[in-house]
C-alpha cells in the first residue's frame, strides 16, 4: 500500500528527475522510489569480517578465506 508524502524538491533537481524519467520512459515516482530502494536495501543475511586477514607476522588469520587464493583475485 502506498503512503502518499510530500517533500520539496530545488526546481533544478526537479527538471533533472523529470528528463531522466523521460528519457528512461518511467515516471519521476518511479525513479524517486527505486532510488529509495537501492539506497536503503534491506542488510544481507551473513556477518562482516571484524578479524585480520593477515596477521602481523605474514601469518593468516582467523578469518581468512581457506578455499580461496588470494592472489587469484589480483588482476594483472
Amino acid at each position: 500500500m502506498a503512503v502518499p508524502t510530500t517533500v520539496d524538491i530545488p526546481e533544478p533537481l526537479h527538471d533533472r528527475l523529470r528528463r531522466r524519467a523521460e528519457s528512461a520512459g518511467v515516471s519521476i515516482r518511479s525513479l524517486i522510489v527505486t532510488a529509495i530502494e537501492q539506497t536503503y536495501a534491506e542488510p544481507r543475511n551473513g556477518r562482516p569480517v571484524t578479524g585480520p586477514l593477515i596477521l602481523h607476522n605474514g601469518k593468516l588469520g582467523p578469518r581468512f578465506a581457506t578455499d580461496e587464493n588470494p592472489n587469484d583475485l589480483v588482476l594483472s
